[in-house]
């Protein structure tokens, strides 16, 4: 394993200083011999953690695979991402989910935590088997039917109640199935005019509103996907100010875009919860500067060409994210300055790996600590080309947008996987 000299970083954008690296831990001087990589102006932040990625393995990989889904990971500056449930077969069994955690593994360009069904096959019927993914050796401990919502509260309760024998989370798609049949984007003014059947924002608002009572009321540990209106945000503010074990992401999509780019009938900005109004964006953008809102999580969903190019109605829901992530963060909460780079650490890192419960990822940049790291030039701008992408699929809604920053380099447990911004 090789050792490096980083030189000149600015550790969460504070003054320069040399991090060295040795048998993939930060340490206070590195061996003689050690690589020298130059980092001036460069912002060096610990490794990012996604709570919420679509690698599509196994069933859909004309889509994405642990491969490709990790390399985009690597080149986003993530060293862990936690792959989601909604895969062909599903991963309801300690099998299907020792399967991506040991893909991850051989492709090495970041950690990969499976997330498991809170039911089986996703169909809110009967619950997974929770505890067996839980002790496989995937680890388990976040369980998710995201895509779909658990809209039977008593099911909801029992998962709640399941997963606090080992310390789980259940991660909640809140969305009311009854409120949102047929729909196809945000519900207003906007949706009437385009004759796009809407999407209330009270279908995310009601499930929100139950869980964080069921949570309260069987002591256990919810944490809320996606994030996307202003009433969400408060819900959740309400909730946290009464104690509940609430916990909820945003995604960068929801942060910078609004539901006025459905005007184009481009499915490209078709996605789940649908792009909502200006109003939300700030509101959401608030509730995740003053923590309402703990962590941002990409939602990676990778579609082939032919689910996305086709008309509106048809299309897939998704998006791409990982490698654009810390881009919009930027764009969206740096540059308004409405957090700091200790912030973007904190959302983007420490928390959600708390959340997720991943030990070993999410740890301060000091000596005897993991190495693993990104380094970020925020001062560069650069044009999305989705040709570019690491990624099997090409549904970016930045393409042709102009976006701040630059991943120049990612390390994982001391090895770089992004050197350059090239992978390794």
């Amino acid at each position: 394993m090789a050792d490096f000299i980083i030189r000149g970083a600015r550790v969460l954008g504070g003054d320069p200083s040399d991090l060295h690296v040795s048998d993939g831990v930060l340490v206070a001087s590195a061996p003689d011999g050690a690589e020298v990589v130059e980092a001036d102006g460069l912002i060096a932040l610990p490794g990012l953690v996604d709570l919420h990625t679509h690698l599509r393995e196994p069933g859909r990989e004309d889509a994405e695979t642990v491969e490709s889904g990790t390399q985009a990971a690597a080149r986003g500056g993530f060293t862990a991402v936690h792959a989601m449930a909604n895969t062909e077969p599903v991963a309801d069994t300690a099998g299907v989910v020792e399967q991506v955690w040991r893909l991850g593994r051989e492709a090495g360009h970041c950690d990969v935590r499976p997330v498991g069904a809170v039911t089986v096959g996703l169909a809110g019927q009967q619950l997974a088997e929770l505890g067996a993914m839980a002790d496989s050796a995937a680890q388990v401990r976040v369980f998710s039917d995201d895509g779909k919502c658990v809209s039977d509260a008593v099911l909801m309760r029992r998962a709640l109640e399941y997963v606090k024998a080992f310390d789980g989370v259940i991660a909640q798609h809140a969305q009311e199935p009854r409120l949102t049949e047929g729909a196809q984007m945000n519900e207003g003014e906007l949706s009437g005019r385009l004759g796009l059947a809407g999407w209330p924002a009270v279908a995310e608002e009601a499930i929100i509103a139950r869980d964080v009572l069921l949570a309260e009321h069987v002591g256990s540990r919810l944490h809320v996907c996606h994030v996307s209106t202003a009433g969400s945000v408060e819900l959740i503010r309400w909730a946290k100010a009464k104690g509940v074990a609430v916990t909820a992401e945003a995604c960068p999509h929801h942060l910078l875009l609004t539901d006025e780019l459905a005007a184009t009938y481009d499915p490209i900005y078709k996605v789940n919860p649908p792009l909502r109004t200006g109003a939300d964006v700030e509101a959401l953008r608030a509730g995740l500067a003053d923590g309402t809102i703990d962590i941002v999580a990409t939602d990676h969903a990778p579609h082939p060409h032919e689910d996305k190019d086709c008309e509106w109605a048809a299309a897939a829901f998704g998006m791409l994210g990982l490698e654009t992530a810390l881009s919009v963060v930027q764009e969206s909460m740096v540059d308004t300055g409405l957090l700091d780079w200790a912030g973007v650490a904190d959302r983007m890192s420490y928390a959600p790996a708390r959340i997720g419960r991943v030990a070993d990822h999410g740890r301060p940049l000091e000596v005897g600590q993991p190495a693993h790291l990104v380094l970020y030039d925020p001062s560069v701008r650069r044009t999305v080309d989705p040709t570019e992408s690491a990624s099997l699929s090409r549904n970016t809604p930045y393409a042709g947008l102009e976006l701040p920053g630059r991943v120049v380099a990612t390390f994982l447990r001391g090895r770089p996987t992004v050197l350059d911004g090239k992978l390794q």
